[in-house]
């Protein structure tokens, strides 16, 4: 496997000048905890002004929800004012997207895909890319269980796509990168967040926006601790996804001196959660790390049904999702879960709800736009459609440069000769040499009484 990318032989013939000026980032963690109070060993203040509220069963203190509200990354271009494509190209950028519409995380499906369409329509308002209309070509992603995605790739392969945004599951991913990257086409993910991608062979070809498990991980095991906790159970889906957020909580849990009591472990397909339940029920920890997707609708009955107060229930972005319709009310109220990226912001909510009226979620939407909207600049700073020179300034656009929040006023700059620095709704967008995000936020929500996540707070982490 190859640690680094390079640009050699990927490069060549840009129709734009670029300076040297990415810089070596160290690999570290710098992690903002929350500041919440009775434990664990964080030293961050709590800059909230919120209170305390001690839960009922478990006696972990954490800060009550202040409602986070999220903020648009900066001022945009202004389209009309965009100069004419100083490039050409007999092959307009096509741009796949392997997003769940069906299985375990058909959930996360349509905020994506609306994230996918509305970038689109900005690039095209603002004419396109090299001259010509960017067209996207959607197709689902399934889940591990079926062989959807192997069908939908081959599908976007054969109508000569660039690039493909997906799939959303890092497991699923793993079943298809060998195919896209093997073609030369950019695989882009919104949403993955295995730790194995970081070192993957894959030519150069593989990004994501959505960063490691190696920070969401951290960030919610040092979160719990800092709440209180001495003592973690984990239900965990044995998967890269599971295993990876399993491996990261664990190792924040313990560096605060606290100790995971039991990991019980469930496979993709199953139904059944009992024995999972009653071995950490029995345990008796002080908090409960549910890793899953949409499992949760069942694992979370069987805990309640124990006697688990729903105070003790920490999620991640796999199920941290709106449960108003399947559990009884109030079942969910005061549990938490972490969902990588900011809170979007209101007017992002608004253009999204253009794009899908019926979208009642956000997650990822916001790491979707970036990846189109990102890959659509390196499509212009190469000249080229070709998924590997696009390949190639992808961390360019995302690095030292000029600051511009969207395709209209980064085109801009590129046009008239200019670097540029993008930064977007998933936070800012600065890749290193192995395709990941070297800084992003993690957002935390607190469960309502109608079993709705509702924004708390966001950490911010760099790696």
């Amino acid at each position: 496997m190859t640690a680094l990318r390079t640009a050699g032989g990927l490069g060549q013939g840009t129709a734009y000048a670029r300076t040297a000026k990415i810089a070596a980032l160290g690999l570290g963690l710098a992690l903002f905890a929350s500041g919440c109070s009775g434990g664990g060993d964080s030293s961050a203040e709590d800059t909230s002004g919120a209170g305390e509220t001690e839960t009922a069963a478990s006696g972990l203190s954490c800060p009550e929800n202040e409602g986070g509200k999220g903020e648009d990354p900066g001022a945009k271009g202004d389209v009309a004012a965009v100069p004419a494509s100083t490039g050409t190209t007999d092959v307009p950028l096509k741009i796949g997207s392997l997003l769940p519409t069906t299985g375990e995380l058909a959930f996360l499906g349509p905020p994506e895909i609306a994230g996918v369409n509305y970038a689109i329509e900005q690039v095209n308002e603002a004419g396109g890319v090299l001259g010509k209309p960017v067209e996207v070509i959607h197709r689902d992603s399934g889940d591990t269980t079926t062989d959807i995605a192997t069908q939908s790739v081959t599908d976007l392969l054969s109508q000569d796509v660039s690039a493909i945004v997906g799939a959303a599951s890092s497991g699923v991913s793993k079943t298809v990168i060998g195919q896209i990257t093997g073609a030369g086409v950019i695989q882009f993910s919104p949403a993955n967040t295995s730790p194995d991608f970081t070192d993957w062979d894959d030519n150069g070809l593989y990004w994501r926006t959505a960063p490691s498990d190696v920070l969401q991980g951290r960030t919610l095991g040092n979160y719990i601790m800092s709440c209180g906790a001495q003592t973690v159970g984990m239900i965990v889906l044995n998967d890269a996804y599971g295993t990876g957020l399993q491996s990261n909580v664990k190792s924040s849990v313990e560096a605060a001196g606290g100790q995971v009591v039991i990991s019980e472990m469930f496979n993709e397909g199953d139904s059944q959660f009992s024995s999972q339940v009653d071995a950490v029920a029995a345990a008796d920890p002080d908090a409960i790390v549910v890793i899953s997707f949409a499992q949760a609708k069942s694992i979370v009955p069987l805990l309640t049904a124990k006697g688990v107060d729903a105070s003790q229930l920490f999620f991640v972005d796999g199920n941290t999702s709106d449960y108003s319709k399947d559990l009884e009310a109030g079942t969910l109220e005061g549990a938490q879960g972490t969902i990588p990226g900011p809170f979007a912001s209101d007017n992002f909510k608004e253009s999204l709800l253009e794009i899908d009226p019926a979208l009642k979620d956000w997650s990822y939407a916001g790491e979707s736009y970036d990846a189109v909207t990102m890959l659509a600049l390196a499509a212009e700073a190469a000249g080229s459609t070709d998924g590997q020179a696009m390949a190639a300034q992808l961390q360019g656009v995302s690095a030292e440069g000029e600051k511009c929040f969207d395709f209209a006023g980064c085109v801009t700059i590129l046009r008239n000769g200019g670097d540029i620095d993008y930064d977007g709704y998933s936070g800012p967008v600065t890749f290193d040499e192995n395709g990941d995000p070297t800084e992003a936020f993690i957002g935390i929500y607190q469960y309502d009484a109608e079993n709705k996540p509702v924004p708390s707070r966001s950490e911010e982490g760099k790696l």
